[in-house]
């Protein structure tokens, strides 16, 4: 990663607030993101080119078992104590599971890139 060229120039920034912000993994002041879940090229504030960011499939794997958990939990509390129609299930629990998997897409996937600046990962390469 190129990018530590002048990470001397900028002061420590906590990698967990600076994803959980959106913000960029080295100055923690630019954006990192351009859209709701695309990442930006890079930092307009310091320059970062962000094309090492790939966070893959970890942020849908966290937010599927921590908001499957979440929703499902609830689901079962409910049916168990208020047993509730059907379409009352489907009327709560399909808009909560989609609006809570998009915020929580976001935060992770922002902290998930910013550890990985910050621990300097990269594809693993084979030495011959």
């Amino acid at each position: 990663m190129a990018e530590n060229d002048n990470k001397g120039m900028f002061p420590p920034v906590e990698p967990i607030m600076a994803g959980l912000k959106g913000c960029c993994p080295r100055c923690g002041k630019g954006r990192l993101f351009s859209g709701l879940l695309k990442v930006a090229p890079s930092c307009e504030t310091c320059g970062l080119d962000y094309s090492f960011a790939d966070a893959g499939d970890g942020p849908a794997v966290f937010v599927i078992l921590i908001i499957g958990f979440i929703v499902v939990g609830l689901a079962l509390w409910m049916e168990v104590t208020a047993n509730p129609p059907l379409w009352l299930h489907f009327l709560l629990w399909i808009p909560l599971t989609l609006i809570l998997s998009l915020g929580a897409l976001r935060l992770i996937k922002g902290v998930l890139i910013t550890l990985q600046y910050s621990n300097k990962a990269a594809e693993g390469r084979l030495d011959r």
